[in-house]
């Protein structure tokens, strides 16, 4: 009896030797007394209750806070304005307490986010070697909120994926997770799941995502719930139900109106519909009616578009946007936002245009609508220089295709062909051409011939693990229906599979026939 007594008061105390970091001394000084009062009071009453652990016992006791008091070095990371300033605390003869490491790396990372070029420099200074080695030692001890935080800027410093640090952190995350509070699991979803696809920490993210589906009951406010459907939805289709049903329409009620255009962003982005889709689209008309005017000219391009995408605009919101006053602001804009705001107008246009026939104006300048060379100046994919070869095999004369045609409505297709009525190429030029900028070609299409578009769907334009379009593509493939073609689609699982030149040729064959054969089933 007293041996086992005695090894339990050892573990008791070797407990109290690893939190002593956390503790303040009157903490610890108060340790020892409760350790040695229970360890009298056990030997004296064989009856009385020993405490399972140390954490029990200190609870009860509330021997000591979790937090250190805020010390002089606390102040000077939050002030420091270079990265030089950080790193000089290292040696400075400051008294760091566990987490102060850890914040030192957040606070280098929100200076280098305005630097990046001075990221690469910063990685190879021994200051950082050794503040990142710190940072491992004490990882165990660092608070929760912090370590999600040091997560997402370890991610943000481009640490080489091999690093063990950021493999130590990635590891005490997932160690956490059961104890992490919702807001942390949402903080990582919002800040660091592009991050984790991109490095192909796949293990993390899909126990994030498990979390935060097993847990969804526990979001509090319609702001996770819009966050989470706008950056972690497309990677989980339960949890996007399961999202629904915290409904989206019984917290619309009280969501305040730019959470609300956040929410229609989100649905847009995955062309999402809700389940109770006629009562969500009045409360959000309800609440958005007389204030769409009133919101910043960008978030007003956003709705709009978003209202575009899930097919539910009306002629007064088009009007909102295309009026000449509202869009002149983004015609010249060179900065990438104008220029994405600029594109969304387009979509916006090409809606009124192609989606609503009784709408007639106002709508943008035939001047806007001329493609820019940034529309065409993208890197091209291996599927794209693939689908090209190939295509202009079958073709056989290069005025029998145009490549990479950008049209008036904001979308570039990849390939674009004529068909006689008997399914036999026809060379492009002097046929009339309504979808160009400025439209071209006199020549009307011989009767029963047809125009088709080749769309090609890269991995990144679908939801996560499906075959579903994102909003934005879908959009696109529409428009391109409603203005005359026929669609030629091309994905990229399907593509993979093609292994010889031969193949890829019958495949393409194969697509034009049912393409063709679609059209005159109609």
């Amino acid at each position: 009896m007293a041996a086992r007594l005695v090894k339990r008061c050892t573990c008791l105390l070797r407990e109290a030797a690893l939190l002593a970091p956390a503790v303040s001394p009157v903490g610890r000084l108060r340790l020892a007394r409760v350790a040695h009062k229970t360890l009298t009071s056990s030997a004296t009453s064989p009856s009385s209750h020993f405490p399972g652990s140390l954490s029990e016992l200190v609870e009860r006791e509330q021997v000591f806070t979790p937090y250190p008091e805020r010390q002089e070095v606390d102040h000077l990371i939050e002030k420091a304005a270079r990265p030089e300033e950080l790193l000089d605390l290292l040696g400075g003869g400051h008294c760091l307490h566990q987490n102060h490491a850890a914040l030192i790396l957040i606070r280098l990372s929100r200076l280098l986010s305005e630097k990046p070029g001075d990221k690469a420099s910063l990685v190879r200074d021994a200051r950082f070697q050794q503040l990142l080695h710190l940072v491992n030692s004490q990882i165990t001890t660092v608070w929760h909120g912090t370590l999600v935080k040091l997560l997402r800027s370890l991610y943000a410093l481009a640490l080489p994926a091999g690093s063990k640090e950021l493999q130590s952190v990635e590891q005490e995350v997932r160690w956490r997770m059961r104890r992490l509070k919702y807001k942390h699991l949402a903080f990582l979803a919002e800040s660091s799941t592009t991050y984790m696809q991109e490095r192909e920490s796949r293990e993390l993210l899909a126990e994030l995502l498990v979390h935060l589906e097993r847990r969804w009951a526990e979001i509090e406010d319609g702001r996770t719930v819009v966050a989470m459907m706008m950056k972690v939805g497309h990677l989980s289709e339960s949890l996007m139900n399961r999202l629904e049903d915290k409904h989206v329409l019984n917290r619309a009620q009280s969501t305040t109106v730019p959470h609300l255009c956040n929410m229609l962003l989100a649905f847009a982005r995955l062309n999402f519909r809700p389940e109770r889709e006629d009562q969500f689209f009045s409360l959000v008309r309800e609440k958005l009616g007389s204030e769409l005017a009133g919101l910043d000219p960008a978030l007003q391009v956003d709705v709009v578009w978003a209202l575009c995408v899930l097919q539910q605009v009306r002629e007064a919101e088009l009007r909102a946007v295309l009026r000449p006053e509202f869009h002149t602001q983004f015609l010249g804009g060179e900065s990438p936002k104008d220029q994405s705001i600029f594109q969304k107008l387009l979509h916006i246009n090409a809606t009124a245009q192609l989606e609503h026939p009784e709408y007639t104006s106002p709508l943008l300048p035939v001047s806007a609508l001329v493609p820019r060379l940034s529309a065409l100046d993208k890197k091209v994919t291996p599927l794209q220089k693939e689908l090209q070869e190939t295509l202009k095999g079958l073709l056989g004369s290069s005025d029998r295709g145009s490549f990479m045609v950008a049209t008036q409505y904001g979308w570039v297709l990849d390939a674009e062909v004529l068909l006689d009525a008997d399914s036999q190429f026809l060379p492009l030029r002097d046929f009339v051409a309504p979808h160009l900028a400025p439209p071209s070609g006199s020549q009307p299409l011989p009767p029963g011939a047809k125009r088709l578009a080749f769309l090609r769907w890269e991995f990144p334009n679908f939801n996560s693990r499906s075959k579903d379009l994102l909003g934005r593509f879908v959009l696109a493939r529409r428009h391109v229906l409603a203005a005359g073609f026929l669609v030629v689609d091309v994905p990229y699982y399907e593509w993979l599979e093609l292994k010889s030149e031969w193949q890829k040729g019958a495949y393409l064959k194969d697509k034009i026939r049912k393409a063709v054969a679609e059209e005159l089933a109609k």
